[in-house]
């Protein structure tokens, strides 16, 4: 039997961007991809905890050191610049596996949203 299980979370980030002309995703800094293992295209689903949104979109890499996070495309129109999000991914794993799988959690600064 497989299950989906948490991958990753980054915990209490602030939206610093929101670009309806652009074609979709979310823009997030590198290194926060980096740390909670999420490549570019993954499915993120991104909780905002400003107006309880629930939106599903990809994530590309922005610039390291930026604290970019930007919401792209249809679900700028979800979020404003300063929201506090949760950004988590999930990972289909054969149930033992998932019993002892732990997941990347991050707590970044939340006025920088750098890595502390």
């Amino acid at each position: 039997m497989f299950v989906n299980v948490v991958k990753s979370k980054i915990h209490r980030v602030k939206v610093t961007g929101a670009d309806l002309n652009y074609i979709g995703s979310i823009t997030i800094d590198e290194d926060l991809m980096d740390a909670a293992n999420i490549i570019q295209g993954e499915k993120v689903q991104i909780v905002n905890n400003n107006n309880g949104e629930r939106i599903e979109t990809y994530a590309i890499p922005g610039p390291r050191k930026s604290g970019e996070l930007t919401l792209n495309g249809a679900a700028a129109r979800k979020v404003a610049v300063g929201d506090v999000l949760i950004l988590i991914t999930y990972a289909m794993m054969d149930i033992e596996k998932a019993r002892t799988f732990k997941p990347a959690l991050l707590f970044p600064d939340e006025e920088t949203n750098l890595l502390k």
